[in-house]
């Protein structure tokens, strides 16, 4: 039974105006990581003719134990960063560079001895070199 000014979708109003959206419509696909580089920079020429860079990000997670005991936890981000980025990585990329960047998540495939591999990663949208 719909309520007073609800739409069949679950939220109430129409258009632009409405508050109250589908959820089951929702998604997003949006990366946000600071950390520090920790493989050279490889740089590529994909087969569209762009070039590409690829280096593995180190971030770190601090939590505490059940017993209150601070620890660390490091997880490693394959980055793929195209165009611009490229340039920025040449000249100052290196490992142990602080940065902070923002991206998506892609996942894409090629085959090696014939076989179909899978690869996900962090495409860059902006990157910034900490200091």
């Amino acid at each position: 039974m719909l309520r007073n000014n609800q739409t069949l979708n679950g939220g109430v109003g129409t258009g632009v105006d409405s508050i109250f959206f589908d959820k089951r419509e929702m998604s997003t696909n949006h990366v946000n990581l600071i950390g520090r580089i920790t493989s050279e920079p490889r740089y590529y020429k994909h087969p569209s003719g762009r070039r590409i860079a690829q280096f593995t990000l180190t971030t770190r997670e601090t939590y505490l134990d059940e017993d209150g005991n601070t620890k660390v936890k490091h997880h490693w981000h394959r980055i793929a960063a195209w165009g611009r980025w490229v340039k920025v990585l040449e000249e100052f990329g290196e490992v142990n560079l602080q940065i902070a960047l923002e991206g998506k998540l892609t996942t894409r495939f090629y085959f090696r001895d014939g076989l179909k591999q899978f690869v996900s990663e962090v495409e860059v949208n902006d990157l910034i070199i900490m200091t």
